[in-house]
């Protein structure tokens, strides 16, 4: 042993010993450990008591805390990060995917109404309700319509979601159940798609969607804790230990108080309310369980639509739909009423914002507002900007809330909705976090599978999961690997107003952990998608192990 190690080694015990008379009841060790702390970005063990982290650094300091009840756990070679947040997803919606028909995945038309057609002989009676379907990559290059519908599933109720949540799919005996006919107007934001002779396509998309809605069985408090419950169990195994919970109904929030107060709350969940029931946290303020476990302290608006679905804001028209500029949800008089109230309030405000026009009017909504860095306010997705508006987001500290699958996903289709010019400035994470902005990094599940792993290589690799990247997608918008790191860990800390509580590890923090079998930091690009979660730790205690693990 050296004499520097020596005194390393000397100087660590001397910390642990002086940190305090505590001792620690878990220490990790055994692999590499990235804290996201720039001070001290690697470490060999932590120590942790009470769920707050106790010591960082060598094994020796660590087990300086020991006693005879500590665990211990043995990361065996694999790597262990902060606690992996997700800074943008649909908690119901990834419990709901999972209880109901799952088209994910499909590879065409016809899969996705195979699969149709095995769900409905499997269920049926009832109406028949899916999500995850997107025909970017179909070969027959179309939206699903009612026809597809009624072959798979003949006069059924059917009415299935595309991936991004922004269009839908119903069947005839759908549309004939809600009242949609040849008459039919959509309501302004929303689209009615028609055939040749003016007959509902089946497709509605955005406002037009809850046309529909009410086909839907009605929710009981009971099914919407077993889609929370889901939800939880799927995020915590994919090596989530939070998620900034997008488009909350208010109930639901008393749902997730309850389960927190049951101790059966395995993640941390930050809660954006949707707009339409925000009165309550207007009135109140921000909220949070004892725990710290469930915090309600935004509101979620909507200003326009998706890319997929042409339902974008765009300053210009489509350049493969040239008939439209995309859809507007709401204008500046509808929300600037209640921006104001949120200043006042102490509540954060993330709007939704795709298109290069939505982005601008959004920024300026939030500058007609006064809004001040302080307040946080958030632009979700920010997915195509105009290279003009991009220094807004740093110079007005406003977070960008961006999920890298979006653009390993879009890049299938978005050259041809934009044209090149305006792909400059179209998902530009390494520009605006080189300009000074804080970009936070999620997923949007269910619209993406949610995966940690897919997230942080979309965001490194900047390709879709075959490597496939297309010409001149913007390569210098990848980030490097710590910049990744951090659009999971201090950014959404951040975020969340809790930059000193999160998304480190370092003394004095809550110990959140995720433990992957592949070393972010370290390993070939493309082999970061095909590793897997072992562990998820919350607050000190094991929330998921990996089976056999």
């Amino acid at each position: 042993m050296t004499l520097r190690t020596l005194l390393l080694s000397a100087a660590a015990l001397a910390l642990a010993t002086a940190a305090s008379a505590q001792e620690a009841d878990l220490i990790l060790f055994g692999g590499p450990i990235h804290t996201g702390d720039e001070a001290r970005p690697t470490a060999e063990a932590v120590a942790v008591e009470d769920g707050v982290i106790l010591y960082v650094g060598d094994r020796a300091g660590a087990e300086a805390l020991a006693d005879a009840v500590t665990r211990r756990i043995d990361l065996r070679g694999t790597a262990m990060f902060p606690g992996f947040t997700d800074g943008h997803a649909h908690l119901i919606g990834i419990g709901q995917r999972e209880m109901t028909l799952n088209l994910e995945g499909s590879a065409s038309v016809a899969e996705a109404m195979r699969r149709l057609a095995a769900w409905a002989e499997a269920n049926p009676e009832g109406p028949i309700f899916g999500r995850g379907w997107i025909e970017t990559h179909w070969p027959e290059g179309r939206f699903l319509n009612r026809q597809d519908l009624d072959a798979a599933a003949p006069g059924r109720v059917v009415v299935l979601v595309r991936a991004d949540g922004h269009a839908l799919a119903a069947s005839t005996a759908a549309l004939e159940a809600a009242g949609i006919t040849s008459a039919s107007t959509a309501p302004d934001g929303g689209e009615i798609q028609r055939e040749a002779d003016g007959a509902p396509s089946g497709v509605l998309i955005d406002a037009a969607m809850p046309m529909v809605e009410a086909l839907r069985p009605a929710d009981t408090p009971q099914a919407r804790r077993q889609a929370l419950r889901t939800g939880v169990e799927v995020y915590a195994s994919q090596g989530w230990t939070g998620v900034h919970n997008m488009s909350v109904a208010w109930d639901d929030v008393a749902i997730m108080e309850a389960m927190a107060g049951e101790g059966d709350m395995d993640i941390r969940v930050y809660n954006a309310v949707d707009l339409a029931e925000a009165e309550p946290l207007l009135d109140g303020g921000p909220r949070a369980t004892g725990d710290g476990r469930v915090i309600t302290r935004s509101i979620k608006v909507y200003a326009d639509g998706a890319l997929g679905s042409r339902g974008a804001a765009l300053f210009e028209p489509y350049a493969d739909a040239p008939h439209t500029r995309g859809l507007m949800q709401t204008t500046a008089e509808a929300v600037l009423p209640a921006y104001r109230r949120a200043l006042e309030a102490g509540v954060q405000i993330a709007t939704h914002a795709i298109g290069d026009r939505g982005n601008d009017e959004v920024l300026d909504w939030y500058e007609a507002a006064g809004v001040t860095p302080d307040a946080r306010w958030r632009v979700e997705h920010a997915q195509i900007v105009r290279p003009s508006d991009l220094h807004r987001f740093e110079d007005d500290g406003v977070i960008a809330s961006m999920q890298p699958s979006h653009a390993i996903g879009d890049l299938h289709f978005a050259p041809a909705r934009l044209g090149d010019a305006r792909l400059e400035g179209a998902y530009a994470w390494r520009t605006l976090i080189e300009d000074g902005a804080v970009v936070v990094g999620g997923s949007d599940a269910p619209v993406e599978r949610g995966s940690p792993l897919i997230e942080f290589y979309a965001a490194v690799a900047r390709r879709d999961l075959q490597g496939f990247q297309g010409p001149d997608w913007r390569p210098q918008e990848a980030v490097s690997r710590a910049q990744a790191l951090a659009l999971f860990t201090t950014a959404p800390a951040y975020a969340s107003f809790r930059e000193d509580q999160l998304g480190m590890i370092r003394e004095g923090y809550e110990a959140d952990f995720t433990v992957f079998d592949v070393d972010l930091m370290t390993a070939p690009v493309e082999a970061i998608p095909n590793g897997r979660a072992l562990l998820t730790v919350v607050d000190g205690e094991v929330v998921y192990r990996a089976e056999g693990w």
